[in-house]
């Protein structure tokens, strides 16, 4: 006689719960997170569309609004046309772009050549080079002792390379881009080793092709750097308006207000001079243009570069 035993029950294996920001959010959740990034955006637009449309305001639709205009009783072009008319903004946008590209430039360089020797854990005094950079982030010589080498020493003072060598190195960034230098594939360094390439080879065909994210993201950090940069106008070219760049105009004629170039009388071909408030935002424009321009080339790259290049090593 055969007897035939009960069969366990099956039971389903008991799976935990998911977190929270795995659940698919509920219809509530999904306005609360739309109503915050409107609200969100609108604090971001909100300014700014303020200053754009004060930038083309004529003066009595500033004395109706009593300042900034939020919404306007009449548009006029009369503020950017003085702006760009050869005068002082346009010749200090041009020198602004001249030390952007140029200390960009020479940034990224000595940035670029320091990572790839200190991400060599071999290299000739690769440690003791390391802590010396990382000690130079929190410890200076301070702003005194600075002016006077750049200035006395150097005589850097109403000189050009003076906005651009003193801040030329940050060492914020070379620790950055070491980090992403570090995590290259070691297969293709040690292959283009065996076909006989040297460190520049390497670095010029393996390194940098494979690293283009972060290069670009720290470019893109150095020519903001740049381009906003005003306090080193301020301690060596102060006097000679000729040689401003846009934002130390953009400090001069709108936080310490300044009267722009030009008086109240019709110019030339007949055009009203415009309201003061008009013409200082027209400038706050002109500054916010170029960025806006290269972000979008450089914003896929950001958060791979950012972010890849914070985390590995």
């Amino acid at each position: 006689m055969i007897t035939i035993l009960p069969t366990a029950k099956r039971t389903k294996p008991r799976t935990s719960a998911r977190p929270s920001w795995e659940e698919k959010p509920t219809l509530f959740g999904q306005l609360g997170k739309f109503l915050s990034l409107c609200l969100v955006l609108g604090v971001i637009l909100f300014p700014l569309y303020c200053v754009v449309i004060t930038s083309f305001s004529t003066q009595a639709s500033i004395n109706i609004a009593g300042g900034i205009v939020v919404v306007p009783h009449g548009l006029t072009l009369d503020a950017y046309r003085q702006m760009l008319d050869g005068g002082v903004v346009t010749r200090a946008v041009i020198i602004a772009l001249v030390i952007t590209l140029a200390g960009t430039a020479i940034s990224m360089v000595v940035s670029v050549l320091c990572a790839y020797g200190l991400s060599r854990q071999h290299s000739f005094g690769h440690r003791t080079i390391l802590m010396t950079f990382i000690a130079t982030m929190f410890f200076s010589g301070g702003l005194i002792p600075t002016f006077i080498v750049v200035a006395n020493i150097f005589h850097g003072y109403d000189q050009y390379w003076a906005l651009i060598l003193p801040s030329a190195v940050s060492v914020f960034n070379i620790l950055i881009i070491r980090s992403f230098y570090m995590n290259t594939a070691r297969d293709l360094i040690d292959a283009a080793k065996i076909d006989g390439a040297g460190d520049w080879r390497i670095l010029w065909s393996v390194v940098l092709p494979t690293s283009k994210a972060v290069n670009v993201v720290m470019a893109l950090f150095y020519g903001v750097t740049y381009w906003n940069s005003w306090f080193n106008v301020l301690l060596y070219m102060p006097a000679d308006n000729s040689k401003w760049p846009i934002q130390y105009v953009l400090y001069e004629y709108v936080n310490q207000g300044a009267s722009m170039p030009g008086g109240g009388s019709p110019d030339i071909a007949g055009h009203a001079q415009p309201a003061p408030l008009s013409l200082q935002m027209a400038v706050v424009v002109l500054t916010l243009i170029p960025i806006l321009i290269v972000y979008p080339f450089t914003q896929k790259h950001f958060a791979k570069g950012a972010l890849t290049g914070a985390i590995k090593g």
